[in-house]
């Protein structure tokens, strides 16, 4: 602790001990000069003067020392300070914002307002208006801003991105049939105006699939309505369809029969307006667009046309009677023997749409040539399987089946043609020889062997190791 004859500046280097100046290690001596000052009666002219000088900065200190202007110092503490030479200013460095003259204060330029990256001068942001919107502002004040108002926006797709996000979902609509989830999906895309055109997409998709994919496309087009499309959407849609007819039909040459079956489906599920085929606003120009709309005209016109139009694509694939693609079959392959053309055939097989239940065909085909028991029936068949086995539309699995199911009925077979196993030797072997029938199958191939009997005397008995 410190004296009452013992003063200290801790923002400077100077120390007044006993009337003398400290400077670092140095003892100057001070003069002092008797000052009187009365201050409520006191008189202080006997008491010794303590002088405490403080050092901020070299430059000042510089300055005070040559000039000796400084009222605090009287000369005789200025001569002594002045013979000083060891304190010099210390050199600023490059990027140094204060003074680079020996005479300036050692303050900033333009008082704080000067150099890159600073805030500016002290006390500029009072006039500022604190009513900012940008929370990073040091000057942001929640309280003062304005009542915002947000509004939900849904950012719309363009028509490229649309056609790549809604192609898609309708093939995968395809393999799962859930109307539902389709719509799910749409409404989370948030697609905006740009609906309008997804069921002239989901349409020109279905328009390269098989009736039964059209089927689907329909009872979309149906579920959506209502929820997710009103009447005015849908008939710009089928506008815009008709409108793309001439483009549709270079590739797909079916397209405004097509177009028409939609139409007149549409109108019979009250998607669209009843009088829309008589009103079209657009008034086709060209040729397709007249036909879509005849075709459209005359399946709603025809006798119960709109409880018939429920299956204007028909029953597809496995949705069918197995009873009604059984007689399908049988009349298919009557048609073929009558007629022998193997490409109508082809045809009216892929059209049922059914490659699960193929191996009916191959069963129908073997029984069909041991019924009729012909030369002939049994070559035209053998070419028709092989055509079909070839284009792997029946598939060896398929293949197999069916002949395993001929092998399993003939019982039943026999008891209408006797000579039954004989003629399933004979086509199995010409199957094999094709090369339609695998090893194994052949291999298996099963025979009766002929029953030989004793004489009477035995009791009828017939013989263990019969001849095959």
């Amino acid at each position: 602790m410190m004296s009452n004859n013992e003063q200290f500046d801790s923002n400077s280097t100077t120390v007044v001990v006993d009337g003398q100046i400290v400077l670092g290690d140095e003892e100057i001596p001070a003069a002092m000069e008797e000052e009187e000052e009365i201050d409520g009666g006191t008189d202080l002219s006997n008491k010794p003067l303590r002088i405490m000088r403080k050092a901020k900065r070299p430059s000042r200190m510089t300055r005070s020392l040559s000039t000796g202007d400084d009222p605090a110092i009287n000369g005789e503490v200025a001569d002594v300070l002045g013979n000083l030479h060891g304190i010099k200013p210390q050199p600023f460095s490059k990027n140094s914002r204060k003074s680079r003259n020996g005479r300036g204060r050692g303050l900033p330029k333009k008082g704080g307002a000067g150099g890159k990256g600073v805030w500016g001068r002290p006390g500029s942001e009072i006039g500022v208006d604190g009513n900012t919107n940008d929370v990073n502002d040091p000057n942001y004040d929640s309280d003062s801003q304005e009542e915002v108002t947000l509004k939900e926006v849904e950012p719309e797709l363009s028509e490229e991105d649309l056609k790549k996000v809604v192609e898609p979902i309708i093939q995968e609509y395809f393999d799962h049939g859930d109307t539902q989830e389709v719509l799910e999906t749409l409404y989370e895309l948030g697609i905006g105006r740009l609906r309008v055109k997804i069921p002239c997409m989901a349409i020109s998709v279905a328009m390269d699939k098989k009736a039964h994919h059209r089927e689907m496309i329909s009872r979309l087009l149906s579920d959506m309505y209502g929820c997710y499309l009103g009447m005015d959407e849908m008939t710009l849609s089928f506008n815009q369809l008709l409108a793309d007819l001439p483009e549709l039909t270079l590739d797909i040459p079916d397209a405004p029969m097509m177009v028409g079956q939609f139409l007149a489906r549409a109108i019979a599920d009250d998607c669209l307006p009843p009088k829309y085929v008589q009103n079209y606003s657009g008034k086709p120009d060209c040729e397709h667009g007249k036909a879509a709309l005849h075709k459209a005209f005359v399946l709603l016109n025809m006798k119960h046309g709109i409880v018939r139009l429920d299956n204007v694509w028909g029953v597809g694939g496995g949705e069918r009677p197995v009873k009604s693609l059984i007689k399908k079959m049988v009349l298919l392959l009557k048609e073929y023997l009558s007629s022998g053309d193997i490409a109508e055939a082809t045809r009216c097989l892929q059209e049922l749409d059914v490659p699960h239940f193929h191996h009916e065909l191959v069963y129908e085909a073997i029984v069909m040539v041991i019924e009729d028991s012909s030369d002939r029936a049994a070559e035209m068949m053998t070419k028709l399987l092989k055509s079909l086995c070839d284009a792997v539309i029946i598939t060896p699995n398929q293949m197999r089946q069916g002949t395993w199911r001929v092998y399993n009925a003939m019982p039943e077979i026999c008891l209408d043609v006797p000579a039954a196993y004989p003629l399933l030797d004979k086509i199995v072997t010409v199957l094999y020889e094709n090369g339609i029938v695998d090893d194994k199958t052949y291999k298996d191939l099963p025979s009766r062997g002929r029953k030989r009997f004793m004489s009477e005397g035995d009791g009828g008995r017939v013989k263990e190791n019969s001849l095959s």
